[in-house]
């Protein structure tokens, strides 16, 4: 199956969006409005029914658009939900397991952080890589060491498969992210500025990414 991944690849992180007073439905109706094609959803610290439940929100919230939806670690309930794919890190489900749960119509993404992982991605069968993080993040107080543009060049040459860039991408490096091999950049927080909508920031990456 050929994997097309849009330029901008939104994170809806519910532990996040709370801390900064914003409902998951409100934020998944920004990016809509803004025209994005793809979002995954977050959630670490809530329960299955309640994964399930705000993923039927953020359904409904993308009705009539294009946008694919990929749900953070858990391959039983983005088939439940009715989602278009899964991500998992390399602590979650093994990528084969999460395939066999949600088939081959449905994307599986995988995290990776170093040479090794990418490798090893490459010979899997996911549908794209995720690599990072490339810059400092604050959104992850677990996060790996960062790998900075010259680990997305290297990336780019490890893998054929569609790359996705994340960690402390913003709208002023997003351009350097893709210009050094990404095919996606994957955004949480610098989605939120003060004094502008989701929407417009959300465009502003779009604009960026052209």
């Amino acid at each position: 199956m050929e994997t097309s991944l849009p330029r901008l690849y939104p994170i809806v992180d519910d532990g996040f969006l709370v801390s900064r007073g914003f409902t998951v439905e409100r934020f998944a109706k920004e990016l809509r409005a803004a025209g994005v094609g793809l979002l995954q959803y977050r959630s670490k610290a809530t329960g299955p029914r309640e994964v399930v439940r705000v993923a039927a929100l953020i359904r409904d919230a993308m009705a009539g658009s294009e946008c694919r939806l990929i749900l953070n670690d858990r391959a039983d309930l983005a088939l439940l939900a009715g989602w278009d794919g899964v991500h998992v890190g390399q602590g979650d489900l093994s990528l084969d397991d999460a395939r066999q749960v949600v088939g081959a119509q449905r994307w599986v993404g995988v995290s990776t952080h170093t040479e090794e992982q990418a490798r090893q991605a490459e010979l899997s069968s996911a549908d794209y890589v995720a690599v990072g993080p490339v810059f400092a993040t604050g959104t992850k107080l677990d996060a790996e060491p960062t790998i900075g543009l010259a680990g997305v060049r290297l990336a780019r040459r490890l893998t054929k498969k569609p790359i996705v860039a994340i960690g402390g991408v913003t709208r002023a490096n997003a351009r350097s992210v893709i210009d050094a091999g990404a095919d996606s950049v994957a955004v949480i927080s610098a989605l939120i500025a003060e004094g502008e909508s989701v929407e417009k920031v959300a465009r502003d990456f779009l604009d960026v990414l052209r």
